[in-house]
């Protein structure tokens, strides 16, 4: 999952990235306003979190360009500002959800997790293809009944492709995923991580479409 920080605040910024990457997301930062809709015209994002006041072109403007130009992108409002009426302009502009700082980092998880899971429709926390069933709270699959706590970038593969689970992801759609702008990416860290998740899940978990890439069945 590939997520976009825009807050100008370095240590909160800095505090998240950290957060995120131990996740296993993907987590690239910008300062400003104009910077974060530049990032978004080159890369294609799962969630934004946005803050409000951005230098340049603030936080709200950035959420009108987004949703003028027809774009879904979800968006979790981390912003200083907590008066009812801000919430609402934030809301009412198009944003997903809202979160006042300071904030705990592991509510900050929850909402995206939040965020994400009724942006694709589901109401289950869990995730599940019938045949695997993952727990983004805990990153856990389980599997014929065995639980297998995963490492987090094991555990973030797994998931792209359990979230369109019959979709086929070459190498360069994972990296894009789980890899933010200034990691450096090894010519088979894919190849390792679908090795070390079937190795643990069963050879059959994932699937291989030779010069092409990787999916996981449908239920």
């Amino acid at each position: 999952m590939r997520i976009l920080l825009a807050e100008d605040d370095q240590a909160i910024a800095q505090a998240v990235c950290s957060l995120l990457g131990a996740q296993g997301y993907a987590a690239d930062h910008v300062a400003d306003g104009e910077a974060a809709l530049n990032a978004l015209s080159l890369q294609s994002y799962d969630i934004l979190l946005l803050d409000l006041g951005l230098p340049g072109r603030d936080g709200l403007a950035v959420l009108q360009s987004l949703r003028r130009r027809q774009q879904d992108l979800p968006v979790l409002i981390i912003t200083a500002r907590d008066t009812v009426d801000d919430r609402i302009a934030g809301l009412d502009t198009g944003a997903d959800d809202y979160i006042v700082k300071p904030f705990d980092l592991q509510e900050l998880l929850a909402r995206i997790r939040a965020v994400l899971r009724r942006r694709s429709g589901r109401a289950d926390a869990l995730v599940s293809n019938g045949i695997l069933t993952l727990n983004p709270a805990k990153r856990e699959a389980e599997r014929n009944g065995k639980i297998q706590r995963l490492p987090a970038r094991e555990y973030a593969l797994l998931e792209t492709l359990m979230l369109r689970a019959g979709t086929i992801f070459s190498r360069s759609d994972l990296e894009e995923k789980l890899y933010g702008w200034n990691e450096e990416v090894e010519s088979n860290a894919v190849e390792f991580l679908i090795h070390q998740l079937r190795k643990k899940l069963g050879s059959d978990v994932i699937k291989n479409v030779r010069g092409i890439g990787w999916f996981v069945e449908k239920g």
